[in-house]
């Protein structure tokens, strides 16, 4: 039994959309009639996915909440000792979101043909990346497949968490910085050149101030277009140069370099790895594939390979934190933890705690950094009015002097 997705017409003609579970499309088509529904098309999820998994750039995805949702759900479930394949169901039938819904129906249907939910899992790889189906994997073969669960959908909401807070921290420095902008080349296009017009026929040398404004107005009105131009052109370009590897690679190796950003870098990739591993190591997957897969959620490609080169380095007999140390891209209070750990026997510990320190980090200095560039960004914004303004009235303060 297989999940199908239909589309059908009601009574008065009312599109419907939603999912069933059926042997075949005739037998869903049938099902469908005899609800007193006009079925227009049936089709399996399963054959969607191959289809999407392809070229084709519409993929099966769901949002980060959605997955720490439905893991949340499926864990409580299983604890509470109802079968997996009910589970499913369950959670399923519980989504309101149909593309939700048709996914954990598949994975329910390749589960009731025989299959473990890991091979379930793997027919979406774009809505569950390898972390998540080698930890399930693991965990079925452990038999602690509730307490995997739980430990990934804490993983997956603690991520998601991050990513709002970071969100929701840009947000306001951003629209500032957007809105400053706007207002600077408003008052420079149309506001400024208005106000001149009153100084054209004066006889006397206009203030330098009001020399400069002038000139920036007209600099920016006459090549305004251009400059928007060039921008535009300039990121479509660096887009391009970017997608070479050696090219991003470079970048990325810049960017360490950098005396906040690569902080900022270094902290935050350090963190996904230390979890990573730790939830992979946890679950008892072995501690090569664990490297591996950890390094993929690595997102900087010089921290990414070292991890490549500190997998080979571990396979050879090395110890996991000589090779990061080595390495000299990992935080040096990560690398005593994992050291710690290795040392102590307790390496998955250490590993959470090692993410758990960098991740407070960067939430730190990111709220302190977002926090002085709000009152940073209006300062600079007043100095530029007021710039502007001085610049309008010197010329009108000369006039009154001379008439006095």
């Amino acid at each position: 039994m297989g999940a199908f997705e239909y589309k059908a017409l009601d009574s008065t003609g009312k599109n419907l959309k939603g999912v069933i579970e059926g042997d075949t499309a005739r037998q869903i088509r049938q099902q469908l009639r005899e609800q007193g529904l006009t079925p227009l098309s049936v089709d399996e999820v399963k054959q969607q996915q191959k289809q999407s998994s392809g070229k084709s750039p519409f993929r099966q995805h769901i949002s980060a909440m959605d997955l720490a949702l439905l893991t949340r759900q499926i864990s409580t479930l299983l604890s509470a000792g109802m079968p997996l394949e009910e589970s499913l169901r369950s959670v399923a039938a519980q989504s309101e979101k149909n593309k939700v819904k048709r996914i954990l129906l598949s994975v329910r249907s390749t589960v009731r043909e025989g299959h473990s939910l890991s091979t379930g899992l793997s027919e979406f790889p774009s809505v569950f990346p390898e972390l998540y189906r080698k930890t399930v994997e693991a965990g079925e073969e452990s038999g602690h497949l509730d307490n995997v669960l739980n430990r990934l959908a804490d993983y997956t909401e603690s991520k998601q968490q991050m990513q709002q807070k970071t969100m929701m921290a840009l947000f306001y420095p951003v629209m500032l910085i957007i809105i400053s902008l706007l207002i600077v080349i408003g008052l420079l296009t149309f506001v400024v050149p208005q106000i001149v017009r009153v100084f054209e026929n004066v006889a006397q040398e206009l203030p330098t101030a009001t020399q400069i404004l002038i000139a920036m107005s007209e600099f920016l009105k006459a090549n305004g277009l251009w400059l928007l131009l060039i921008l535009v052109m300039a990121i479509i370009l660096t887009k391009t140069i970017l997608k070479k590897p050696a090219a991003q690679y470079a970048w990325h190796k810049f960017l360490l370099k950098l005396p906040f950003a690569g902080r900022l870098i270094r902290g935050n990739n350090s963190a996904r790895f230390a979890r990573t591993l730790s939830i992979l190591s946890s679950s008892n997957v072995q501690i090569l594939e664990a490297l591996r897969i950890s390094g993929q959620v690595v997102s900087n490609l010089p921290m990414r390979k070292a991890i490549e080169e500190i997998t080979v380095k571990v396979k050879e007999g090395d110890s996991i934190h000589h090779s990061m140390e080595q390495s000299g891209y990992f935080p040096p209070m990560t690398v005593s933890l994992i050291a710690s750990g290795e040392s102590s026997g307790k390496l998955e510990d250490m590993l959470a705690r090692a993410a758990v320190i960098q991740e407070r980090e960067i939430e730190s200095i990111m709220s302190t950094t977002l926090g002085l560039l709000g009152p940073i960004m209006i300062l600079l914004m007043g100095a530029i009015v007021l710039f502007i303004v001085l610049a309008t009235l010197l010329p009108v303060f000369d006039l009154n002097q001379l008439v006095g």
